[in-house]
C-alpha cells in the first residue's frame, strides 16, 4: 500500500498517460490589405509609402558621383583634346622650326602671316608659333623653311596646351607651298612669280 500511495504521488500529467489529441489547426494568416484598400494605410503617416526606402540615398548618392566624374571628363576632354577651331587656312613665310621639349620633343615653329605683314594700317600682331602634327608635317615646314618658299598651311586651334602636342595651342595638320599667283596682288613684286608680257 506504502508503494502504491508514493506511485500516486508522483503521478504527473505525462504524454503517455493522457489521452491522445489531434494538434490544432494553426489558423489562416490574414491577409495583407492592398495599396488600393484603405486599410493598408492605418497606422502611419498619410505619405509615408512615398517616401524613398532608406538605402536609395546609396543610389542616389552614386548616380550624381557619376555624373559628376563624367562632366568633368567631358569639360577636360571639350579644353584639352578637341579642337576649337579647325581648317584654318593661312598664308605666308616659316620663319623657324626647331625641336623642343625635355620629355616630349615636338615641333615648334614661327610663322609670318603675309596679310600681317603687308597690312599698313593695323599694327602687326606678332608672328605666330605653332606646333607640327606630325612628323610628315614637320618635314613639309622644314623643306618651306629653307627654301624660304611662301606656304600655305592648314591650322587647328585648340584651347590649352597639353606636353605631347606642343607648346602652341596652333597645330599644323597640313602644309605645302602657296601658289604666289593668288596671294600677292601684284606679280611683280616677288622673285617666284613669273614675268607675263
Amino acid at each position: 500500500m506504502l508503494l502504491r500511495n508514493n506511485i500516486d504521488d508522483n503521478e504527473e500529467e505525462d504524454y503517455f498517460n493522457t489521452p491522445h489529441q489531434e494538434p490544432k489547426p494553426k489558423e489562416p494568416k490574414p491577409k495583407e490589405p492592398g495599396p488600393d484598400e484603405p486599410q493598408y494605410y492605418d497606422g502611419e503617416d498619410e505619405w509615408e509609402h512615398l517616401r524613398p526606402a532608406r538605402n536609395s540615398w546609396k543610389l542616389w548618392g552614386g548616380l550624381i558621383i557619376l555624373g559628376v566624374l563624367l562632366g568633368l571628363g567631358y569639360a577636360l576632354w571639350l579644353r584639352y583634346f578637341s579642337p576649337y577651331e579647325e581648317e584654318v587656312i593661312q598664308y605666308g613665310y616659316i620663319e623657324r622650326t626647331s625641336k623642343r621639349g625635355f620629355i616630349f620633343k615636338t615641333i615648334e615653329g614661327v610663322f609670318l602671316p603675309y596679310k600681317a605683314l603687308n597690312d599698313t594700317v593695323e599694327p602687326y600682331p606678332g608672328d605666330l608659333l605653332i606646333t607640327a602634327k606630325n612628323d610628315h608635317v614637320a618635314a613639309e615646314l622644314k623643306k618651306l623653311e629653307f627654301g624660304n618658299l611662301p606656304a600655305r598651311i592648314v591650322l587647328e586651334r585648340y584651347r590649352a596646351t597639353v606636353p605631347w602636342r606642343g607648346e602652341s595651342v596652333w597645330v599644323v595638320v597640313e602644309a605645302d607651298t602657296a601658289d604666289v599667283t593668288k596671294i600677292y596682288p601684284a606679280p611683280d613684286r616677288h622673285p617666284l612669280i613669273p614675268l607675263t608680257r
